[in-house]
């Protein structure tokens, strides 16, 4: 599978894939949290989960395709989620290379995301986040069209957002970069917790120094070689792994 889905039936079987992945790591919140993906081709359509079903449940034809004024574009007998709408239209209108924008509740995640500091340079997965996150304060359920401002100028430019006491939030120029942007700032979310516990237990934890952080997370941003964007390479093994066992996602 494409990297980047060229049509409209290949962004339905790659966020489908992106869903069933995103529930094998155990990261999905019952019929909550939400992945989207622009619709090639378009500037204001998207695709997203209907309202109701487990993420395990998701495939390529059960996703719902709607514009950033939320009207629904196809006949599918599902709603949308409000606060879906609401955070991914918002990122979808103001961010043109977001053409996948991924959201979570993951445990690990929204424990960093009530820590002042965020996510901290204490493990090689965390190099990549060093300096390049953002923070959106708590305002409530996202439910109110007049956050959507407030989260877009929060984003700013970056691919991943905290979103304080509330969860994780990713954009990627493709469903695989998304996805793994996830994927490692889960394990570094886990191995920050796992740390922080040792050190309440008396340990003296290492940070390194601002100049090799850095370097690291140029290191992941810029030295990709032939691969122009991050989670190309992971991408297809993740999709031979989902045939191998269950490919009714592409249903």
């Amino acid at each position: 599978m494409n990297a980047t889905p060229a049509t409209e039936e290949e962004a339905r079987i790659a966020l489908a894939a992106v869903y069933r992945l995103v529930a094998r790591l155990g990261l999905d919140d019952l019929i909550y949290n939400h992945v989207s993906m622009r619709v090639p081709g378009t500037e204001d359509q998207f695709l997203i989960n209907p309202y109701g079903l487990l993420f395990e449940e998701m495939t390529a034809s059960s996703l719902v395709k709607i514009d950033t004024e939320g009207r629904k574009l196809c006949n599918s007998p599902h709603e949308v989620n409000l606060a879906a709408f609401i955070i991914h239209a918002a990122i979808h209108k103001a961010r043109h290379d977001a053409i996948c924008v991924l959201h979570t509740h993951s445990d690990a995640s929204l424990a960093i995301s009530g820590q002042e500091a965020g996510l901290l340079p204490l493990s090689q997965f965390a190099m990549r986040f060093y300096d390049r996150q953002a923070f959106h304060d708590y305002e409530g359920v996202a439910i109110d069209t007049d956050e959507q401002a407030r989260l877009v100028r929060d984003l700013g430019e970056h691919r991943v957002m905290l979103m304080r006491n509330h969860g994780l939030l990713t954009t990627g120029r493709t469903p695989a970069e998304a996805f793994m942007l996830l994927y490692y700032f889960e394990r570094a979310a886990k191995v920050q917790l796992s740390m922080q516990a040792a050190a309440a237990a008396g340990a003296c934890l290492v940070i390194p120094p601002h100049e090799v952080c850095e370097k690291a997370a140029r290191q992941f941003w810029e030295n990709q070689g032939d691969i122009l964007v991050p989670g190309e390479r992971e991408w297809p093994a993740f999709i031979r792994q989902l045939d191998r066992t269950d490919p009714s996602y592409r249903h």
